[in-house]
């Protein structure tokens, strides 16, 4: 029996805690085998990013197919793909992949530093987007691709995650973390309606990397064969296990990462 596998298209960060090494550390945490193919290479800390340094498309393209000719992985996650040459190439290579695909549009780090430029902006709109089974922006991300001011009350996020829709994407997961809420609520957004996913808002400093690692969890769910609503259910419940102990990691003096293995490290 061939274990399951998923693929991560995604910036390389070297504080560990984002973005390839987030997504790698997140499928193993959760029975996954992890592949990847980087995109941009970041010196980055807890602190900020100092330098950035996209990949060539061609080898990003290599990566790809090499990855999809002999792994076969059962779904795909897409983070950080910094420029429109590598949108364009990362549309191309999955062009013929059937499984599901999860896109988190990453448009700008933790830290505030911008990882998108505007030009790759429209190229993901155009080419990917429209490829997305789940599409996992944060608000401030889903008012960006929509050209629209950051949505403040439920009906608005509402509104902005079947406006996404109707982008292309078939679900949209709007993720309630810069929400000034008591409470974190994510909103599952599909044609059939809308599934409002509540944890408690946790006092922690420590969220680096939750938005890659909350789409990497939802597509390593999806590659064990969870439908959407049921892959998005346990990944945020796993993700806020992670926040919580978070602050047993002690790492970096930033914004530290998330504890990807807390359910496994004692």
């Amino acid at each position: 029996m061939t274990h399951q596998s998923a693929l991560t298209i995604a910036g390389s960060d070297s504080g560990g805690g984002a973005g390839i090494q987030a997504d790698l550390k997140t499928f193993s945490a959760l029975g996954i085998y992890g592949t990847s193919a980087i995109t941009a290479i970041t010196a980055q800390n807890t602190r900020g990013v100092f330098a950035v340094e996209a990949v060539s498309p061609a080898v990003v393209s290599a990566q790809i197919a090499a990855v999809l000719d002999d792994i076969a992985p059962q779904a795909i996650k897409i983070g950080m793909l910094a420029s429109p040459e590598i949108v364009a190439a990362v549309a191309a290579a999955i062009e013929g992949y059937r499984g599901p695909v999860v896109l988190d549009p990453v448009m700008v780090a933790k830290s505030g530093d911008p990882l998108l430029t505007e030009t790759a902006e429209a190229a993901l709109i155009r080419r990917l987007l429209p490829r997305a089974d789940v599409l996992t922006p944060n608000l401030p991300e889903a008012a960006r691709l929509l050209g629209r001011a950051q949505a403040r009350t439920a009906e608005e996020t509402i509104a902005q995650g079947r406006a996404l829709l109707e982008l292309g994407a078939r679900a949209v997961v709007m993720k309630g973390g810069h929400a000034e809420t008591e409470s974190c609520i994510d909103r599952l957004v599909t044609a059939s309606g809308v599934v409002a996913l509540e944890q408690p808002r946790l006092a922690t400093r420590n969220t680096h990397g939750t938005g890659c690692s909350l789409s990497s969890a939802i597509a390593a769910e999806l590659a064990k064969g969870a439908d959407v609503e049921a892959a998005v259910g346990r990944a945020q419940a796993w993700l806020h296990g992670a926040i919580r102990a978070a602050d047993r990691l002690g790492i970096g003096t930033g914004h530290g990462p998330v504890h990807h293995f807390h359910e496994v490290w004692t």
